[in-house]
C-alpha cells in the first residue's frame, strides 16, 4: 500500500494535467477540474473525510466499488460512470492518482479530436 494521499495532492495531479481548469460552477467550497470544458474531477474543499469523485469507465468502476471499501458510486452522479473516493488512510494514493489521470484520460478521448490536447 502507497501513502496517503490528501485533497491538496489531488488537486495538484489534476492542475498538472495539460489544457485543465479549475473552476467553481457550485460555489467555492467545491472544486471542479475540467478540461475543454469537461468535468474530470470533483472534490468539495471542506469536510473530512475529503473525497473525489471522478469517471470510469463502467466495468472499472464497478470493480473499484467491489474491490476497494473506500470507493462508492458517484455521488450525486451517473453511478455506472463515476465513482467517488474517500480520501485517507485506507486510501492506496497511487491508485488515487491513477484513478485521476485515467478519468482525464476518458475525458480527452470523448472530446472530438480537434480539441484535444
Amino acid at each position: 500500500m502507497s501513502e496517503a494521499i490528501s485533497r491538496d495532492d489531488v488537486l495538484q495531479v489534476c492542475q498538472e494535467l495539460p489544457a485543465t481548469t479549475d473552476e467553481r460552477p457550485f460555489g467555492p467550497e467545491t472544486a471542479v477540474a475540467k478540461v475543454v470544458g469537461k468535468v474530470f474531477a470533483i472534490t468539495p474543499l471542506d469536510g473530512e473525510p475529503a473525497s473525489v469523485t471522478l469517471k470510469a469507465a463502467p466495468a472499472h468502476a464497478e470493480a473499484l466499488v467491489r474491490d476497494h471499501a473506500w470507493i462508492i458510486p458517484g455521488y450525486h452522479m451517473n453511478k455506472r460512470h463515476w465513482v467517488t473516493v474517500t480520501l485517507g488512510p485506507d486510501a492506496d494514493g497511487e491508485l488515487v492518482k491513477d484513478l485521476v489521470v485515467n478519468s482525464y484520460d476518458l475525458v480527452v478521448a470523448g472530446l472530438p479530436r480537434h480539441q484535444r490536447p
